[in-house]
């Protein structure tokens, strides 16, 4: 083709070139491709050398494939040049449309710098437009995608070196050249896809395999498990309904998998645990609460939940392990109870009462007008403080208490009976006690004092608290009582306790002395029981030491 004069081209020329391209779009491998490409500007263009120098992921440019010299070829194939380079290259000489052509007279400039290059020797110029050993053409390679592709991002550079007929190229060689480098783009950018589509879906299987592996997995774990699981779904109408459980879960609950499709959590959760339930957070949320069992009593376990999420869609199910804590939770409570009650009888022991005492009362002093008003002012939303803060006169900054939307408590006022209830603080202390215990032995007393806290938890209501604060002393925490329920229910309770009591075989009698004293906010535990003691010893000593106890 290189010898023939424009415009008069053989067919045969145009069939190599045609042939060329149709090899650039079948080649099998990217390798292929670009070493078809420089074979091609050998063959059918017919320059002596042809270099495609390919754009790397870093921006450089790596000779990727050369033909037409294996001298030139093992010498620099594989060595990359910068891309700062690159474009100063294509930014100098003359433009043949998308052809970058620089005379040796200023190629010589890019001696030194860090692009491979390769030139064939030859003799100097004799006419215009001989080829010069030192000149150099560039084809840049644009992403396909819009005519001319110049515009596109640059892909490579194909660069040539000395045509067969040592004359630059005219016109029609100008434009194959260019039309090559378009075509050969298209061809690099398929070659690209194909690898890359190639790649993928060997990603893809291998994916698949694992991810098969995966779900056998995930599946026998799941329905083997010792301990219970399940599956949720997570958003939607359906949030919470359970989807799949395996056998543990069912046999620890007693329900069948079929039954528990039609479920939540929250419909199997006890009523008082509700709260924990909707508390717990979706991934990696624990809680310890009790579910319902098919034959209606419940059991302890501990719920721990992870999302399970997909890259498209987000979080899609909840997977919640369920492990039965039943024994665990028996023995806590019964350790609990042990710390909290009187061993002997039963009753919250005297650390349960000050603690049941100190929970309603708040640190805020509640019974004085003045701080009502300071108290009703920082509770005003514009002050931005919620209900629960308080004041701490002492240091005169703000004091926070464990209350949210907390009722303060008042103590009826001293001498009137206006209807007013309050939080009454029954103190009990029973009256010749000692002599039973010195008469008839401890077991005797023993005996007395298991009575006297059986009558004493009779005679209140439910939600009263009746304790036990150490030897023969009771404490009665009453809650919306006014002073005269108060006084009618110490009465009561002491008709209950001088009732004979059968001990150690015989009928003994106790008697008993009640203070009574009113729990408020801005008072401790301590100062609150210290009141009705004091009380109680006021009452005691106002009676004849022969009524004291009933015989």
């Amino acid at each position: 083709m290189e010898t023939e004069s424009e415009p008069y081209v053989r067919l045969a020329s145009l069939r190599q070139l045609h042939q060329v391209m149709a090899d650039m779009n079948t080649a099998r491998s990217l390798a292929d491709t670009l070493q078809t490409v420089a074979d091609g500007a050998v063959n059918a263009l017919g320059y002596e050398i042809a270099c495609v120098n390919l754009v790397r992921p870093d921006g450089d440019l790596v000779v990727a494939a050369l033909s037409g010299n294996s001298a030139a070829e093992a010498l620099i194939t594989g060595r990359a040049g910068s891309r700062d380079s690159w474009d100063r290259r294509l930014a100098m000489g003359e433009r043949w449309g998308d052809l970058v052509f620089i005379p040796h007279t200023e190629g010589w400039v890019l001696d030194d710098d860090d692009v491979p290059q390769w030139y064939t020797d030859g003799p100097a110029p004799r006419f215009e437009d001989e080829w010069h050993p030192a000149d150099r053409l560039f084809a840049p390679m644009y992403t396909p995608g819009l005519q001319g592709g110049s515009s596109g991002e640059l892909l490579g550079v194909i660069s040539v070196d000395r045509p067969r007929n040592g004359r630059r190229p005219g016109a029609w060689g100008r434009e194959a050249l260019q039309m090559y480098a378009f075509q050969a783009a298209i061809a690099i950018s398929n070659a690209r896809l194909r690898a890359n589509m190639q790649r993928a879906l060997v990603r893809l299987e291998r994916e698949q395999q694992a991810l098969r592996a995966s779900e056998e997995s995930f599946r026998q774990a799941f329905e083997y498990a010792p301990s219970g699981m399940a599956i949720a779904e997570m958003g939607g109408d359906q949030h919470g309904r359970i989807l799949r459980s395996n056998d543990a879960l069912c046999r620890l609950l007693g329900r069948p998998a079929s039954a528990m499709r039609r479920y939540s959590f929250s419909d199997l959760v006890h009523p008082e645990d509700i709260g924990t339930l909707l508390r717990t957070s979706a991934e990696g949320g624990r809680a310890e609460l009790r579910l319902g069992r098919r034959d209606g009593s419940y059991v302890w376990v501990s719920l721990r939940n992870s999302v399970v999420a997909d890259a498209a869609d987000g979080p899609r199910f909840l997977l919640t392990h369920v492990e039965d804590i039943e024994e665990r939770k028996r023995r806590e409570l019964q350790l609990a109870h042990r710390a909290s009650h009187d061993s002997l009888t039963g009753l919250p022991n005297s650390a349960e009462l000050r603690s049941r005492l100190s929970g309603r009362l708040c640190r805020r002093p509640a019974h004085t007008s003045a701080v009502e008003s300071l108290d009703a002012a920082y509770g005003h939303p514009s002050f931005g403080v919620a209900p629960g803060h308080g004041f701490d006169f002492a240091s005169g900054t703000e004091a926070f208490d464990a209350f949210d939307h907390h009722v303060h408590i008042v103590a009826p006022e001293d001498g009137r009976d206006d209807g007013a209830k309050g939080l009454a603080v029954l103190f009990c202390d029973l009256d010749g006690f000692k002599s039973i215990n010195d008469r008839f032995g401890h077991n005797a007393g023993d005996a007395v004092l298991i009575e006297v806290a059986r009558r004493l938890s009779r005679g209140v209501r439910d939600g009263d608290t009746v304790a036990r604060l150490g030897g023969d002393e009771f404490v009665i925490l009453a809650d919306g009582l006014g002073r005269a329920d108060a006084q009618d229910l110490a009465v009561r309770l002491r008709n209950e306790i001088i009732q004979p009591i059968r001990a150690e075989g015989r009928a003994v009698r106790v008697g008993a002395s009640f203070g009574i004293g009113w729990a408020h906010c801005g008072m401790t535990a301590d100062e609150v029981l210290k009141s009705a003691d004091e009380r109680m010893y006021v009452e005691k000593r106002s009676r004849p030491k022969q009524h004291r106890r009933a015989g």
